[in-house]
């Protein structure tokens, strides 16, 4: 029962939605808390008294960890991704202690769903072993009719602004949190100052996007799409062979220098919220000259990616959730690292060179079982990020919290709950 359910929130998304859904899970009966590492996370929980503020070194948090969990007898714990080091360890106690752990993550059916699993997200996904036969099993128990979504990601403004906003705190008001110390590689404040710039300059990037998509649009020449991720993200640096976008883009390049028909481009795509730390369009450049691929290399700086999937021949990423949107249309794909559409059915085998010179073409019936499947347990309509995006996901996501079974146990055993009708989020 809600009541004796006690729920400890580790770090969330940027901006409100983990107070807000506290507060929820509040008025449901069930007792909350919030661990704050920064002075980011203390800014957006606007519960003093169910706040605990954790000053000391990172080698204690394993141990602090247990001691609050005993101290207010906690039985799950929420949060937000789970491989950053301070939730890695939590989420390892967690299991030894025998809390349910609540991981949200951002949509693997992006741009319009978030992503709420137990136990791990991404490479450490419960998807990650059911294979598309048990999907399809599962889904016999369902007769939903799944809505598509509009083609629209709506709160991508709020999204940069709130990442903004958050490293302003670290920055700024942090001598609270002395002995914090981040899971990225950059400094905050050249995080903070990047965030900042991309603000500012989004008109001057969509200008340069727009021009960048016009030339491929209207070139006329047969291309082959590559969808960059952000360095610092944890499927790109926990779930992949690459420690570096340099070196993914490296084994691109060179795979298409060897196996694509002189006649064909490769085209670049940056990540919606690439903020110029990795210098893509210089070493791009460089790699061209390298390979003999002059004019052939084009880099598109973010965007939506269904324009430029228009007339893609062929997609590669390391394990971007963009990929499903390739699939989608039945579009060959190359993958590699660990994801969770990572399936034989659908996702190309074949050497690279090979796969640029004659891919073949994914099962689209397959991936039409698997999208469903997903779209029935661990998709949520909504957003963390704008107001109208989080009442949505609030309306759903409570109830599956407080649920006994994980929503893919609760398909499978034909409990699962009845879904709300998609609404456009903006």
């Amino acid at each position: 029962m809600p009541e004796h359910r006690r729920f400890l929130f580790l770090q969330g998304p940027h901006g409100p939605f983990f107070h807000r859904l506290g507060k929820m899970l509040g008025r449901a009966g069930a007792e909350t808390w919030r661990v704050g590492f920064n002075a980011g996370d203390r800014a957006f929980w606007f519960s003093p008294k169910s706040y605990i503020p954790y000053r000391g070194t990172p080698e204690d948090w394993p141990e602090a960890f247990r001691a609050i969990v005993a101290e207010k007898d906690i039985t799950d714990i929420v949060l937000y991704g789970d491989t950053r080091p301070v939730h890695a360890q939590a989420v390892e106690a967690a299991h030894d202690l025998g809390l349910t752990v609540h991981v949200f993550e951002e949509g693997y059916m992006r741009p319009y769903w978030v992503t709420y699993e137990r136990g791990g997200s991404n490479g450490h996904s419960r998807l990650m072993d059911v294979s598309i036969p048990e999907m399809k099993r599962a889904l016999e128990m369902s007769d939903l009719d799944v809505p598509e979504p509009p083609a629209h990601w709506g709160d991508m403004r709020h999204h940069v602004f709130y990442g903004a906003l958050y490293h302003w705190f670290i920055v700024f008001r942090n001598r609270d949190y002395r002995n914090f110390r981040r899971h990225r590689e950059l400094p905050v404040t050249t995080e903070g100052f990047l965030y900042t710039r991309r603000l500012v300059l989004m008109p001057f990037i969509a200008l340069d996007r727009m021009l960048a998509t016009q030339r491929i649009k209207y070139g006329g020449f047969p291309y082959h799409l590559v969808l960059m991720q952000l360095e610092h993200d944890a499927s790109f640096q926990m779930h992949s062979p690459f420690t570096r976008m340099e070196e993914f883009v490296r084994v691109v390049v060179e795979g298409f220098a060897k196996g694509a028909p002189r006649h064909h481009h490769l085209v670049i795509k940056a990540h919606p919220l690439e903020n110029g730390r990795v210098p893509l369009r210089r070493i791009l450049r460089a790699m061209a000259k390298e390979y003999g691929l002059e004019g052939r290399i084009h880099y598109v700086r973010g965007g939506k990616l269904a324009r430029l999937l228009d007339h893609a021949r062929t997609a590669v990423t390391v394990n971007s959730t963009a990929g499903q949107q390739v699939l989608w249309r039945g579009i060959p794909l190359k993958v590699f690292g660990a994801a969770v559409y990572n399936k034989p059915e659908f996702v190309s085998t074949q050497p690279l060179g090979e796969f640029f010179a004659q891919p073949a073409r994914p099962d689209n019936r397959a991936y039409k079982d698997y999208r469903r499947f997903l779209l029935e347990t661990s998709q949520i309509p909504g957003g963390f990020y704008s107001a109208r995006g989080r009442r949505q996901l609030m309306r759903q996501v409570v109830d599956m919290m407080l649920d006994d079974e994980d929503p893919y146990d609760a398909l499978k055993s034909g409990k699962a709950a009845p879904r709300q009708p998609l609404r456009i989020v903006t």
